[in-house]
């Protein structure tokens, strides 16, 4: 486990050219991050799923990664005593924590490139089925300590003009799926926050990345008793994600085949909409 500061190589100077509307229009809407080496990444959620496999590719791709969780022993078993790891315990509902946990990444590292949040809890319940001390407890996890993390991280952001935050939703957050009582609706919250921060944020500097992924093979989704379409691996999930934010993609949505039927369904009329969930998701 690494906690030595060095230099990082030097940027290439940066374009001061305004870009062209055509650059506007169809170019990325953020700064392409194809190399993460040397790059200074805070995962959160990195001990198991997506977040485990994401922070396994950074550092495959030399990066400095940062991995938080509750479990340490689980993030030093992800890190596998890489020299460029940095085991970051952190409860994400402890508020307090994510400052001293910040000030110690910078220390480590000089500061934070990319904050990565992908901590999330689920469980698969109608209506009638939820608890309120859970879905409270589901709603700080998935959506309130986001806010600690903006918190912690956002002002040296800022304060350089440069970083990024990229913030895993899901696609349960498109449309109000029979199920996701509880999740879903945080999930929503997450994407119409990640398109705040984007307006707020990118013109000060800061790379805003919004996260919608399918069906994914982890804990959470194991416990699903259903059919998962298009199911992928956390291998897969984080490729894809890596090669949105190397392409400086806005949304970063997979699989195609899956997610496009979720766009559609979202602009359908809710009659219609509701009527197909009738027909094919509750029968």
């Amino acid at each position: 486990m690494s906690t030595h500061t060095r230099p990082l190589p030097k940027a290439a100077p940066q374009d001061k050219t305004p870009p062209s509307r055509t650059a506007v229009l169809f170019g990325p809407m953020n700064e392409p991050m194809a190399d993460l080496r040397g790059r200074r990444i805070w995962l959160i959620g990195a001990s198991s799923g997506i977040g485990a496999e994401l922070a396994r590719q950074a550092l495959a791709a030399g990066a400095r990664v940062a991995l938080s969780a509750r479990r340490a022993e689980v993030l030093e078993e992800v890190a596998g005593a890489h020299p460029e790891a940095f085991i970051a315990p952190l409860d994400v509902l402890c508020h307090d924590a994510w400052r001293d946990q910040h000030a110690r990444i910078v220390e480590a590292f000089g500061g934070v490139d990319l904050l990565i949040f992908c901590a999330a809890r689920y469980r698969p319940e109608r209506s009638w089925e939820v608890q309120e001390d859970e879905a409270e407890h589901t709603i700080r996890t998935n959506l309130a300590s986001v806010y600690s993390a903006l918190g912690a991280a956002l002002p040296d952001m800022l304060a350089r003009g440069s970083g990024g935050i990229a913030l895993v939703a899901s696609v349960a957050g498109y449309v109000g799926l029979p199920g996701a009582t509880v999740y879903g609706p945080g999930k929503a919250a997450l994407i119409n926050l990640a398109e705040i921060l984007y307006s707020d944020l990118r013109p000060k500097g800061v790379n805003v990345y919004l996260v919608n992924p399918g069906f994914v093979k982890t804990d959470l989704t194991d416990k699903n008793d259903f059919t998962m379409p298009a199911l992928q691996t956390p291998q897969q999930a984080a490729s894809a994600i890596w090669r949105g934010i190397g392409e400086g993609r806005f949304e970063i949505h997979f699989p195609l085949r899956f997610t496009a039927w979720l766009k559609l369904l979202r602009i359908l009329p809710f009659r219609l909409r509701f009527m197909l969930f009738q027909r094919f998701l509750l029968s």
